[in-house]
């Protein structure tokens, strides 16, 4: 009897090892009044939030050439900040222009104001209902943050960004922003077929299902911000500035000449082109 108790006993723990696995426990919480940001990581199909111990400590004076974008997403994460209507974001364009670094600098300025920021892969984006509801009856205010993002048309974790941002029955927290990056406006691949599926109807366009339906997204975002490749004018003040900081105070006529054979290289004049020959040089000198 005992034997036949016993063996009932295992075969319970494995099935209970089981269903663990396959139903994960809710993520562990970390202590937001200390923690200010986290990522968002999968093991094992269990979710959780990973501690970010070291913030990035770009700060927003540390963005140069791009005052019009920085002003705007300020504004909009201040109005969050005051408990006022505020957009989600969309920052779109030319690589190495400052896009993630404007985002990492907000919270180095105002997560002493309560901003946490929660980072996401696109790949857990469909964890995404999951990971807000923890956030409803929290005092501090979220922005989660998507990096690079961008989708197939059939990609689960787009529709469930969709849904998130204008689409589901439930409401999202008022305490909760999506800010996300990309290269591309309408986060998913335009090709030119879908183009001719245009109507010219009494003199209007009206474009066809696929572009539709590719625009719906990157509208439920609020706030578009536009970041361009930089003049050489503009590339070379960028590069002052970050030899500035890295205490090299003469811009010369070498370093000048340098730092546009450098961007050249690179095929990119980009603040993050710049701060690269920044270190390059500093380092020389």
């Amino acid at each position: 009897m005992k034997k036949k108790l016993q063996h009932l006993i295992d075969r319970a723990y494995t099935l209970l090892a089981q269903i663990e696995y396959h139903f994960p426990a809710l993520p562990a919480l970390p202590d937001w009044q200390q923690v200010t940001a986290c990522r968002w990581q999968k093991r094992n199909q269990r979710g959780q939030f990973q501690i970010v111990s070291h913030p990035h400590q770009i700060r927003l004076q540390d963005l140069q050439g791009i005052n019009h974008q920085k002003a705007q997403i300020v504004q909009n994460t201040v109005q969050f900040l005051h408990k006022k209507p505020a957009n989600n974001v969309l920052l779109w364009g030319a690589r190495g222009t400052g896009k993630s670094s404007l985002i990492k600098a907000l919270l180095n300025e105002y997560a002493t104001l309560g901003l946490r920021l929660v980072e996401i892969e696109k790949h857990d984006l469909i964890d995404l209902p999951d990971i807000i509801d923890v956030f409803y009856p929290r005092p501090e205010r979220f922005i989660i943050f998507c990096d690079d993002l961008s989708f197939e048309q059939d990609d689960a974790s787009y529709k469930a960004l969709k849904s998130v941002l204008d689409g589901s029955i439930s409401a999202p927290p008022d305490n909760v922003l999506i800010y996300a990056t990309s290269n591309r406006r309408h986060l998913l691949p335009e090709y030119l077929e879908e183009n001719l599926e245009a109507q010219n109807i009494n003199g209007e366009i009206h474009n066809g299902e696929a572009v539709e339906e590719k625009i719906s997204l990157s509208d439920r975002f609020g706030l578009w911000l536009s970041f361009y490749p930089f003049n050489q004018e503009e590339y070379l003040a960028i590069v002052r500035y970050w030899l500035q900081q890295l205490d090299v105070p003469d811009f010369s006529k070498e370093a000048q000449t340098a730092a546009l054979q450098w961007a050249l290289l690179r095929g990119s004049r980009s603040g993050r082109s710049a701060w690269q020959f920044a270190r390059d040089w500093a380092g020389r000198v």
